[in-house]
């Protein structure tokens, strides 16, 4: 497939999921996280009973695709993304693949658990500017276990060219309930 042919498959794919995700004005949502597993947070958010998280409005992101030990992203670098040098900066490659391997491991965690990123490795092995009009991340599971879970993760530009790459390591835990987590 030609790259003007993935890149408007891309666009359509975006638009498709924006349709469905919840605004960032909307009311607060009333489905209770607690209760549900990795992949039933991402199918609600998709959904829009659960909103999107807003670091994808702060960094132009959001979720394309959730399966489970896959987690699709898809980001627009823009001019307000740069660096000092003119590209742009190695935190918004990190903050995508971030994204991306995190809710891999997060799509294979049952109900009543949550994961923290433990370690982030990222290589950028190209500059990346707004010549490109979008990118993917796509995060894979290695492993997930009781504790641990690990993940790799890309960021490809339409043409298939490589950006970078990251693995990460996530501790994985029981997520407390409300009224253990209060204090006094």
């Amino acid at each position: 497939m030609d790259t003007q042919q993935v890149l408007l498959d891309w666009k359509s794919e975006e638009d498709a999921v924006r349709s469905r995700l919840r605004p960032s004005g909307a009311p607060a949502p009333t489905t209770p996280m607690k209760g549900l597993s990795g992949m039933e947070v991402f199918a609600a958010i998709f959904a829009g009973e659960l909103p999107a998280p807003p670091i994808g409005e702060t960094l132009d992101f959001l979720p394309i695709r959730m399966e489970p030990g896959l987690a699709i992203f898809q980001g627009a670098p823009k001019r307000r993304h740069y660096n000092p040098l003119g590209t742009v900066h190695g935190g918004w490659f990190a903050t995508l693949l971030d994204s991306a391997v995190g809710c891999a491991v997060h799509s294979m965690l049952p109900a009543g658990q949550g994961y923290t990123t433990l370690e982030l490795k990222v290589n950028m092995v190209r500059p990346l500017t707004e010549k490109v009009p979008l990118v993917r991340a796509e995060g894979r599971v290695i492993h997930v276990g009781r504790q641990v879970g690990t993940a790799e993760g890309r960021i490809v530009g339409p043409d298939g060219q490589l950006y970078a790459h990251a693995t990460t390591t996530c501790l994985i835990f029981e997520v407390p309930s409300q009224t253990a987590a209060k204090v006094g």
